[in-house]
């Protein structure tokens, strides 16, 4: 972890000790937050964060991660839908920088390419659910569902041992 985080799932498993997970969505206006339980089975929808200044933003996230004792971080990574990195992926790789400077939690960047939009649609088809209740929704949805993405690929490792 050169940088305070890392992209590969397996050596995430090898540093992230065991307890909750804390799943975030970063978006240009709004931060989604997820939390796993214990034994890191089910992500669920936690809030979501209105963006400000970073130091503001950064204090809420060092209070969700102490409240409810957080053992490591999963921040969804924007890849383009070509797999190649875009310009926000930068914004993201410096906000899991700064995020292990405060924390010193191990942090996964995680492959989120398609998470708001399956979220939207599932609350548009199954849920019926209007347009500004969907935006109260979505970020803190898609968070869990980035989450629970990254959690089932641990589950895997585990018994792959």
């Amino acid at each position: 972890m050169q940088y305070g985080y890392t992209k590969n799932l397996e050596e995430f498993a090898a540093l992230a000790p065991a307890g909750r997970l804390l799943g975030i969505d970063p978006g240009s206006h709004v931060i989604g937050v997820a939390i796993s339980d214990d034994l890191r089975v089910i992500a669920s929808p936690y809030q979501k964060i209105n963006r400000s200044k970073w130091a503001k933003d950064a204090a809420m996230i060092q209070t969700i991660l102490h409240e409810n004792k957080v053992a490591a971080m999963i921040i969804g990574y924007p890849l383009n839908m070509d797999g190649s990195e875009g310009p926000r992926c930068q914004s993201v790789r410096q906000m899991a920088k700064n995020l292990h400077q405060q924390c010193s939690l191990p942090i996964l960047l995680w492959d989120e390419r398609l998470s708001t939009a399956a979220v939207t649609r599932t609350l548009i088809d199954d849920g019926d659910v209007s347009r500004a209740r969907r935006a109260e929704l979505v970020d803190k949805l898609a968070a869990a569902y980035m989450l629970q993405g990254a959690l089932d690929g641990l589950k895997h490792i585990s018994l792959a041992r």
